[in-house]
């Protein structure tokens, strides 16, 4: 294993390559109640054109939203995965730079997330999702990746490497949760639990809670951007159904342990650890007895790294779960290393 730490002394303001959707907040954006989205976010514009995937899964019609952007030929496709909290469109700066160094790039809203199907009954798994994936995939005759996740991204990016291993040249994996097997310290709840949460939250919570968690208490234009859908949607006509998904999909981050899998690893994977974060799911309800400080990333990334065969550490002080928004000069500076020009 090689193990880079990136120092301290870095440049650390964030410097976007084009013209970005979560540059500036528009006045209706500005105005929380003016924000209206339906299930599906028909009236938010992502970056790029957004194409349906049609498929059969569980005894019923489902789509994929999706936008592909082809790379040259030769060059492998990225296959971006999002975070539980956010949708494809957030990776638009990543695209960018990765297009522009001749990749493809294709970034998938998971079902139940974006504008994707959001299903009143379905059996969320990393596995059900890597196989819709890898549907899509196929669909485009993609058979040469580098597979890349943010935070529960990663624990699906980990999974899509791990069942299609043939198909994944490179893994990279963004401020993943799952470095834990939070089920051994944290009590089951059941997505009911979690879909009273959801119907209690508040955009305010959501501010203080990404504020909190995600900039260490800093807050920006961009930063609240990234907040729009989850105000359209609190304040639009299918909010239950989003919320159901939403608790659905919970389930996924405790059910879908892949840290016991990281030593099955065939392919080069890169970590890139904010060592600030401190996400740690279930941390409310541990069992009895457990004493145990979840989300301490300044030591899961080393742990994970000393696991994984082939595995590649890039660590960035005072930084925490969103690199590519809090920090993305450093940020690129890695990419700039992995993803060759």
């Amino acid at each position: 294993m090689r193990l880079l730490q990136s120092v301290s002394q870095c440049v650390a303001a964030v410097c976007l390559l084009g013209v970005s959707v979560f540059t500036v907040a528009s006045a209706d954006e500005k105005n929380d109640a003016a924000i209206s989205f339906d299930a599906r976010l028909s009236e938010y514009g992502y970056p790029y054109p957004v194409q349906q995937y049609a498929f059969e899964s569980q005894r019923q019609s489902l789509e994929m939203a999706y936008m592909h952007l082809p790379g040259k030929p030769g060059k492998p496709t990225v296959l971006l995965l999002h975070g539980k909290n956010f949708a494809a469109d957030y990776w638009q700066n990543t695209a960018e730079l990765l297009q522009k160094k001749g990749y493809g790039v294709l970034m998938p809203d998971q079902i139940g997330f974006g504008k994707s199907s959001k299903p009143a009954h379905y059996q969320f798994s990393f596995e059900a999702l890597a196989a819709n994936t890898h549907g899509l995939t196929q669909q485009l005759g993609i058979n040469n990746l580098v597979v890349m996740g943010h935070s529960m991204g990663g624990m699906l990016a980990t999974r899509y490497a791990l069942n299609y291993a043939s198909q994944v040249d490179q893994l990279v994996l963004v401020n993943p949760v799952g470095l834990e097997d939070y089920l051994q310290y944290v009590e089951y709840k059941d997505p009911s639990f979690f879909y009273q949460s959801e119907l209690n939250k508040t955009i305010e919570g959501v501010i203080a809670y990404q504020k909190k968690n995600y900039y260490d208490g800093q807050w920006s234009d961009e930063y609240e951007a990234l907040t729009t859908i989850h105000k359209g949607w609190l304040n639009g006509p299918d909010w239950p159904q989003v919320a159901w998904n939403n608790a659905l999909t919970y389930d996924l981050i405790f059910t879908g342990a892949v840290v016991n899998e990281l030593d099955e690893l065939t392919v080069p994977t890169h970590l890139i650890i904010g060592t600030r974060d401190t996400t740690g799911p279930g941390r409310g309800w541990k069992k009895p007895g457990v004493t145990r400080t979840l989300g301490q990333y300044d030591k899961l990334g080393k742990q994970a790294a000393e696991v994984i065969p082939n595995a590649t550490l890039h660590e960035l002080d005072d930084v925490g779960h969103m690199p590519q928004f809090e920090a993305f000069e450093r940020y690129k500076v890695i990419l700039n290393d992995i993803f060759k020009q």
